[in-house]
């Protein structure tokens, strides 16, 4: 593969806003495993079969949306430190996952607390896309200085956590 197969420049993603979608992200993974896991469990048993198995679908599918979003934004943190090249975090490899979309169909037979689950992965899934796909066109580059200061500040925010 080589520099023309990468897609083409993307803004410099500040470490606010990567702290920020990891934190919904990780509010709403948390959310999501309660909910399937536990709550969930009483309205899925009375449902049809058919809305059972929609039901486990729309599960798997909220995982993957969280799982794609929060490893892109571990990759965007790479970046923003400077442990990985912006170049790099291009690569195809390193986009955002394809999340398969819900069937509105099927939605609208689950729980309310189901339906707002799977419309608040989608609607985070989507602006991290929007993200992803480069909505700004110039590039920034990012200073060595900058991706030292990245580093500091999460490691001084680690410290005060502890």
């Amino acid at each position: 593969m080589d520099d023309s197969d990468l897609p083409g420049p993307q803004a410099r993603i500040t470490s606010r806003l990567i702290d920020s979608l990891y934190t919904e992200a990780m509010l709403l993974a948390d959310e999501a495993r309660s909910y399937f896991d536990d709550a969930g469990r009483d309205e899925r048993s009375t449902l049809e079969p058919f809305a059972r198995v929609g039901f486990a679908c729309e599960s798997l599918k909220v995982t993957t949306r969280i799982m794609h979003i929060v490893a892109w934004l571990l990759t965007q943190r790479a970046i923003e430190s400077g442990e990985i090249a912006s170049r790099e975090g291009r690569r195809p490899e390193r986009r955002l996952g394809n999340a398969q979309d819900s069937d509105p169909a099927v939605i609208d037979q689950l729980p309310e607390a189901a339906r707002r689950l799977i419309n608040a992965s989608a609607e985070l899934y989507a602006r991290v896309r929007r993200i992803d796909d480069g909505t700004v066109e110039a590039e920034v580059a990012q200073s060595p200085a900058r991706a030292l200061m990245g580093r500091l500040e999460r490691g001084l925010v680690g410290d005060r956590s502890a």
